[in-house]
């Protein structure tokens, strides 16, 4: 089978295995969100069952407009039991149907709502006050400021009549608690909250009784004092003219004592409408309990189905993960030889070829490693002729400019000879044409010498002779070979190193160098205006030459081919400049030589910074 087809194949199952793994994961998360979102719902029906209570107890107290409000979360309730039991839609996401497993408990709750619901009928059909309970609280509650008054204004008499009168005294006291205290509970009779009151209420009005009739004389055996944990006692009469506010207060304790024993004979309410208020009460617990059953019973039973749909994805991603890994042997396999064909690359690329690559598989790779054998053997066949073709052309090359160089020697010693007038005496036309032979001849020796440099780099055949020496010297030769054209063009050249400097270099190559670079500055910069600057930055480890000029710059697309071999910024057949295009190629071997790096800087219009830097003690770059 094909590579392409087999590894099609493996993944086409992989992706498979991974769909139907997240379908499942899909499903499975949907359906918990939808069970989540419904047990929410029925959670709120415990909130719902709050807000029953607290619109009953409204009703109770009277306020007639939370009736159709009751209704209506009446019929929302039940709504929502309609949909836990059928399914649908509640506030746009989709309610799950109750479980079977889970149906007794749903039972329960709709039991338990139907009593309740019941309760919330008669609640909002039923007359809630009992008008004569009614203005028995409004009297009591009315009279109570006064009859707190009165038993103050009591104690304050007692007070008066000494120690015989203590006794006297603490009843009095007590009746003033009493007073204040039934003053309290008949406001929780009025705002609902009378369970256990009535009881407190009736055992009250009995002490108070007992305690004024002890003032006033009167006779308790009438009274059940057992019940109240009081006794019969006798005490001495108050004297007349210290008890006006008794006798005050004993008309005013009958009308509020009357009022009382209606409240512990009567609800606020009518009869049928406690009936409801009370069976809501009572149910409402067993309602509210039968909801947390069944939230209890639905979260274990999520808890169990998610642990057996965990085990199914489990089981899943452990075959998706043995898949995967099967898909990566097999592919490793499958494209293994493409690994032996890297390696062969690579041996290409570091020059060895010829190798042959042992593969016999009829496939894709098998035709790649085909491909590759011949070409190895191609290349193998051309590099060694190119290598050839090179060694003629550099034997040739060494030959004719050995051959150039020869005879030019002589030509410059005849042309200074005619020059000094030893053969005779030359017109100054005859003078001029002469050192016009004489400085072309001296531009071919360069340019021969540029060519010869050049094809001893390139042969690894140039000699660099490094001895420790001040580089300030190097470069004050190289200034001075240059003062004279510079100061006949009024061009500045500043040299800013003022110390020795000690650096490894051969300094007639390193003076070559310099030599290039500055001759090309001011080949460039204008007349009158040009500065040439040489600055040295020294370190610990290495000393880096700056040359800048303030020419023209050169443009940002001519800045890459600077240190090539036969490179010319300037292209036209008309440049100013003339050169070999081997200067700076011939620097950049020569630094390198040396260990070092150069490199230039320019921005058209604001001049050009060639820099080298020479290593204080470094191997030579191979």
């Amino acid at each position: 089978m094909k590579i392409i087809l087999k590894t099609y194949f493996l993944v086409g199952i992989l992706i498979a295995a991974a769909a139907v793994n997240l379908t499942l994961l899909y499903q499975s998360g949907q359906e918990n969100t939808y069970e989540s979102y419904t047990i929410i719902r029925v959670a709120d029906l415990k909130v719902k069952v709050e807000t029953f209570d607290s619109l009953a107890n409204s009703i109770a107290n009277g306020f007639e407009a939370d009736r159709e409000i009751l209704k209506e979360k009446t019929n929302e309730f039940q709504s929502v039991l309609n949909v836990l039991e059928d399914g649908g839609v509640i506030r746009g996401q989709p309610i799950v149907v109750i479980p079977t497993i889970l149906l007794g408990e749903f039972r329960e709750v709709e039991n338990s709502w139907n009593i309740v619901r019941d309760s919330l009928d008669q609640i909002q059909i039923r007359a809630v006050s009992n008008d004569e309970a009614k203005d028995a609280v409004n009297y009591i509650l009315g009279k109570n400021g006064e009859m707190a008054l009165s038993t103050d204004s009591v104690i304050k008499e007692v007070e008066t009549l000494g120690r015989d009168f203590n006794r006297h005294e603490e009843i009095t006291r007590e009746l003033h608690e009493l007073s204040k205290s039934i003053g309290q509970d008949a406001l929780l009779i009025s705002i609902g909250e009378d369970v256990g009151i009535r009881e407190k209420l009736h055992e009250e009005r009995i002490m108070f009784e007992v305690g004024i009739r002890k003032l006033l004389q009167i006779p308790t055996n009438d009274l059940d004092l057992e019940s109240i944990g009081q006794i019969s006692e006798e005490l001495a009469p108050i004297p007349r003219e210290n008890s006006n506010a008794l006798r005050q207060l004993d008309p005013l304790w009958e009308a509020v004592q009357l009022r009382i024993k209606i409240l512990e004979e009567n609800s606020l309410h009518t009869e049928d409408f406690d009936v409801a208020f009370g069976s809501f009460k009572t149910q409402k617990i067993l309602l509210i309990s039968s909801l947390d059953t069944l939230i209890d019973s639905w979260n274990e039973e999520i808890l169990s189905n998610s642990s057996q749909r965990g085990i199914i994805v489990q089981t899943l991603l452990v075959v998706d993960i043995a898949i995967f890994f099967l898909v990566i042997v097999v592919v490793r396999q499958s494209l293994n030889p493409l690994k032996i064909i890297s390696t062969g690359m690579s041996r290409v690329k570091e020059g060895v070829y010829g190798e042959k690559i042992n593969y016999k598989a009829d496939d894709e790779i098998g035709q790649l490693v085909n491909t590759f054998n011949i070409m190895s053997d191609t290349i193998k066949q051309k590099t060694e002729e190119a290598k050839e073709t090179d060694i003629a052309k550099d034997e040739f090359l060494s030959m004719i400019t050995h051959e150039l160089k020869t005879p030019l020697v002589p030509i410059q010693g005849y042309v200074d000879m005619l020059l000094g007038e030893h053969l005779g005496s030359l017109t100054e036309k005859q003078k001029d044409r002469l050192r016009i032979i004489k400085t072309s001849a001296g531009s071919l020796l360069r340019i021969i010498s540029d060519l010869l440099d050049a094809q001893k780099l390139e042969l690894g055949k140039l000699v660099v002779k490094k001895e420790k020496q001040n580089i300030k010297d190097t470069i004050d030769v190289a200034i001075q070979a240059f003062q004279p054209r510079a100061s006949e063009n009024k061009i500045t050249i500043k040299q800013h190193l003022d110390k020795e400097i000690l650096v490894p270099h051969d300094r007639e190559r390193i003076t070559q160098v310099l030599t290039n670079l500055l001759k090309n500055a001011l080949d460039v910069v204008n007349p009158d205006t040009g500065v040439i600057e040489v600055f040295v930055e020294d370190s610990d480890k290495e000393v880096k030459i700056n040359i800048k000029d303030n020419g023209p710059g050169i443009p940002i697309e001519k800045q890459g081919g600077l240190f090539k071999k036969f490179y010319q910024v300037d292209t036209s057949l008309t440049r100013e400049v003339g050169g070999s295009g081997l200067g700076l190629a011939i620097c950049k071997g020569l630094v390198e030589e040396h260990g070092g790096t150069i490199s230039a800087e320019s921005t058209p219009g604001s001049g050009t910074t060639f820099s080298f830097i020479l290593p204080k003690d470094s191997e030579p770059m191979k």
